[in-house]
Order: structure tokens, then C-alpha cells, then sequence
């Protein structure tokens, strides 16, 4: 029987499955295509690549720093000290490929009984604190939320948005060979 903890693993896997897929549509963009103006939340493709990105080092070094029982980041505005920090779709891919990486093995060392666990970070005249399921179900909608916006944005130039919205369906396994085999990843890894 599958537990919480390993369905927090697959969403991370799920999240950084999507990532690929859909940075890998981007990186077909010109870099005019790129920073291009859109209708959107953001107003172009890399400033919303950009925000999902620093969002994650955020929440992830939060997750991580409680992990290891060190104290709270005392300055959350350094990850946004720059709102784009990453001027390419290459820098970006990397970037986030990484933080994709540190979110799979956060949750990895997960186990239940855990999850109740409280995360501590510190804003600007606050001190924020979720439970570790709460903050990891925040990241995983914040990330589809934004993904979806640049989904939306790829509509407007001539790389076709990718498919996004599959899960790990059993009988589906052929469909991500492609990009399990770019991620090195295989379908034992993550179900066991």
C-alpha cells in the first residue's frame, strides 16, 4: 500500500517530470521569443520561469533547513534579490533541474509519522509555519499554477506547448520513456 510520504515523492517526481517537458518546449524559443511581452501574470515566458525558480530555492531551503534542525533562512528577500536571475532558458533548465533534484530527495528521506512536522521561515515582520505536508502541497500548486501560465504563453509563438497534465498512469509508460530516459529516471525509481 502506497503511503503519503511516497505520494509527496511522486508529485516531486510528477513536478519535475512536467519541468522538463516544458523547458525543453522553451529552449526551442529564440531568446526574442524568450523575454518576449505576453499577456500573462508575468509579463513573459522567462519572468515566470524565473519566479517558479526562486520560489523553489525559497520553500526548498525552508524544507531543507528543517530537515537537518538548522534555523530558519534570516533573510527570505535574498531569494528574490534579483526577480530574474537567470537570463537564458539554458540557465534556467539547469537551475531548475537542480532544484527539481533537491525537492526529489527532500522527499525521498520523508517518512508519515513526520509529516506533521512544523517548517519555520522567517519574513518580513512575521514568522511563517506550516506543517511539512501543507508547505509541499503549496509548492507543487504553486509550480502548476505557473507552469500553466507559460503552457498558455507557448499557445502565442510557433513551439507547440507540451503535454502536461498526464500523471504516472500505469499503462502510460511509453509515453515519458523518451523524457525518463533523459532524466536518467526509471519507473522502478519511483514506484518502488
Amino acid at each position: 500500500m502506497a503511503t503519503l510520504s511516497h505520494h509527496l515523492l511522486t508529485e516531486a517526481y510528477n513536478n519535475a517530470w512536467a519541468n522538463h517537458r516544458l523547458l525543453k518546449a522553451c529552449a526551442q524559443l529564440s531568446q526574442e521569443e524568450f523575454e518576449a511581452r505576453r499577456t500573462s501574470f508575468f509579463p513573459s515566458i522567462k519572468a515566470t520561469l524565473n519566479h517558479i525558480l526562486t520560489v523553489d530555492w525559497f520553500y526548498i531551503d525552508a524544507l531543507e533547513r528543517e530537515m537537518r534542525g538548522a534555523e530558519p533562512h534570516p533573510n527570505y528577500l535574498s531569494f528574490f534579490e534579483r526577480d530574474e536571475p537567470c537570463g537564458t532558458c539554458a540557465e534556467l533548465r539547469a537551475a531548475q533541474k537542480d532544484a527539481d533534484r533537491r525537492l526529489i530527495e527532500y522527499c525521498r528521506q520523508l517518512k508519515d509519522d513526520e509529516l506533521g512536522r512544523v517548517v519555520t521561515i522567517m519574513r518580513t515582520g512575521s514568522i511563517q509555519r506550516d506543517k511539512r505536508y501543507r508547505l509541499l502541497a503549496h509548492v507543487f500548486q504553486h509550480q502548476t499554477h505557473h507552469r500553466g501560465q507559460v503552457h498558455a504563453m507557448l499557445s502565442g509563438t510557433h513551439v507547440a506547448p507540451p503535454q502536461l497534465d498526464e500523471f504516472f498512469s500505469a499503462g502510460e509508460a511509453d509515453e515519458r520513456a523518451q523524457d525518463f530516459a533523459e532524466l536518467g529516471w526509471t519507473e522502478k525509481m519511483i514506484w518502488g
